[in-house]
């Protein structure tokens, strides 16, 4: 039985996002399923997806004020998911952003590296020499990796500090500082704007590809999922109407669970 989670609040991302995401998932795995969802709004949600209450953290102040000064707000919040016991199951989750479309198997990514926190190189940080993880993928294990959560609890404010207001630097950065870090294979996890767009002028006239061998797509910062399908202006991101993302993110749910469940 595969376990995978995701972390939903606000209103920038409607719920046609997470059931997508649930569709990608369900049907890339193996086995058995339970898919969980963080969130305040439960509405239109797939009934096959399990609904974790998003808390109300003890130490949400001062997080945020620390947040606030590095112009981060909110961008510590999935680390509510790695409190132990808040997923009841156990063995290891797949967490996911939802701004990432599935594309590929998912059973390597789940099972890779047992007992470590694994994420992908960060492209920008890699590029940099900077060992840090990207947060839009991750697979964890709520019984081994509770300090996730326990460390930002005692001290929120110099966590976030010392991970500059970034969830991503602050997770990977904690596993690695206990030997508890495992990078994924990066063509596992592709980035649409650095690895589906052709370059500079070409990305106008040429359309996105989907490299071979990813498993997901991460559409992290811009175009997001509905700008790239419908094709995005811009001068140097701008990308054509692309159809193999119609095809796995709009298309495949649709007739997954129906459009009741899959659009808007």
């Amino acid at each position: 039985m595969a376990t995978v989670a995701c972390i939903k609040w606000g209103t920038l991302f409607g719920p046609e996002y997470v059931n997508r995401l649930y569709s990608g998932v369900r049907r890339n795995l193996s086995g058995g399923l339970r898919f969980f969802c963080m969130t305040e709004q439960a509405q239109g949600l797939h009934p096959g997806i399990e609904i974790l209450p998003l808390p109300q953290e003890p130490f949400q102040a001062p997080m945020n004020a620390a947040l606030a000064v590095a112009n981060r707000q909110g961008a510590m919040r999935k680390v509510s998911l790695f409190r132990q016991g808040v997923i009841p199951v156990d063995g290891p989750v797949l967490g996911f952003d939802l701004d990432v479309v599935i594309t590929g198997p998912l059973d390597d990514l789940l099972n890779f590296a047992p007992g470590k926190v694994a994420m992908r190189h960060d492209w920008v940080e890699k590029r940099k020499g900077r060992p840090t993880g990207h947060g839009s993928v991750f697979r964890f294990d709520p019984g081994a990796h509770g300090y996730l959560y326990d460390d930002l609890a005692a001290q929120p404010h110099a966590e976030v500090e010392k991970a500059r207001g970034s969830e991503q630097r602050y997770t990977s950065h904690k596993a690695m500082d206990r030997g508890d870090f495992a990078y994924l294979p990066e063509p596992w996890v592709a980035s649409f704007k650095h690895d589906c767009l052709p370059v500079w002028p070409f990305n106008h006239w040429a359309e996105p590809r989907l490299p071979k061998a990813a498993r997901v797509v991460c559409f992290h910062g811009r175009p997001k999922m509905p700008e790239a399908v419908a094709g995005h202006r811009h001068w140097l991101r701008g990308c054509r109407p692309c159809g193999w993302l119609h095809q796995h993110w709009a298309d495949r749910a649709r007739a997954d669970l129906g459009p009741d469940w899959a659009l808007n």
